[in-house]
């Protein structure tokens, strides 16, 4: 577990390195397409940038502390009918969030009439790049379980072995129906609960990629008029896509300091990106053709990886378990609750 927090850390700042390194010959390769407007303030920018910052990290703690908070709130415990109906609506988001937001933005710098012809107008790099993102998921996913069975099945036979206990000279097999859980039933909990850890892990390296991009952004441009948009738009996405996230990091059932640890890297990462944005203002533009390469690259990624989750991980396996195949009524409104939850984010992407 420490290393897929090392994993998580190295991600982030490599992502940030990249886009660094990318932008050292930015004099050399600007491109003449930013016009100057009356939205370009520096001096308003700023104050709008440090107000970011906090109620953007405000609003993220918000949302993903939110969930974890369920024994204050028993509505939000993991077993209730409104955790399932809200755990919906925020896989709509996550949804939404890949789709309405970091694949269009993939496809404009990509396409960008700043980039050259070829080859990039010749070949769907976004798409390709997405695709290959979301089988890597499931490389990522399907081995780690495959991984985590096998253990299973040696620890099990290891259990078998251990229940020929030795009592006054004669050998006694023990009952695992009676006073102790079956291998089988302890294996199958297991598994599942490694696939919550396994969701909730890459779920949110999936998020950090996309953050880092966004907060850099943010903290580069000098457009008073974007600024002032995006700070209420990414408050309510950050809020949202965290309740998505600690949804999951509930289901984990990791330890308080692993909790505390994720829902700090999530809340953290946009401030961050935004403030190492201010530090590259100077040598960063949005239109320089590098700039639009590995930020395009980086958001085709994140977009593949987060619709993978939130269709596979979260939706289909939310909606083909027992307890939404057994109720219809709850199905109905984790639908309505889908739905809501898309919709809400794709209204954003006007804005952000």
């Amino acid at each position: 577990m420490a290393s897929f927090l090392k994993f998580h850390a190295l991600s982030t700042f490599l992502a940030v390195i990249i886009i660094f390194l990318s932008c050292t010959p930015l004099a050399l390769a600007k491109c003449e397409a930013e016009s100057e407007n009356g939205c370009h303030d520096k001096a308003e920018s700023m104050k709008l940038k440090v107000i970011a910052i906090v109620v953007i990290l405000v609003a993220s703690m918000i949302g993903v502390c939110l969930p974890l908070f369920s024994r204050l709130m028993p509505a939000l415990r993991p077993d209730r009918d409104y955790f399932t109906v809200v755990k919906a609506f925020a896989s709509g988001v996550i949804l939404a969030t890949g789709y309405m937001h970091v694949l269009p933005d993939s496809f404009n710098d990509l396409t960008s009439d700043c980039l050259p012809e070829n080859p990039w107008k010749k070949f769907p790099f976004t798409t390709f790049v997405a695709m290959l993102s979301a089988v890597m998921t499931l490389m990522v996913d399907s081995f780690a379980m495959s991984i985590y069975k096998k253990h299973c099945a040696k620890a099990s036979v290891v259990d078998a072995s251990d229940g020929a206990r030795l009592e006054n000279g004669n050998v006694q097999i023990e009952n695992f129906g009676h006073g102790h859980h079956h291998p089988l039933e302890k294996n199958e909990t297991s598994s599942q609960l490694l696939r919550h850890r396994v969701i909730a892990q890459v779920l949110e390296l999936g998020i950090i990629v996309h953050s880092v991009v966004i907060g850099i952004g943010m903290g580069a441009s000098d457009n008073k008029c974007t600024i002032r948009s995006l700070i209420a738009a990414l408050c309510f996405h950050q809020m949202f896509e965290g309740m998505g996230l600690g949804g999951s990091i509930l289901q984990a059932e990791y330890k308080l300091k692993m909790k505390a640890t994720m829902a700090f890297f999530f809340s953290t990462t946009t401030p961050l990106g935004i403030v190492v944005g201010i530090g590259l203002s100077r040598v960063y533009s949005e239109t320089s053709p590098t700039s639009l390469i590995v930020v395009g690259l980086l958001n085709a990624c994140s977009a593949g990886l987060l619709n993978y989750m939130a269709l596979v991980d979260l939706l289909a396996a939310e909606f083909m378990g027992p307890k939404l195949q057994t109720n219809m009524k709850l199905q109905a409104w984790s639908y309505i609750a889908v739905l809501f939850g898309a919709g809400f984010m794709s209204l954003m992407a006007k804005w952000a």
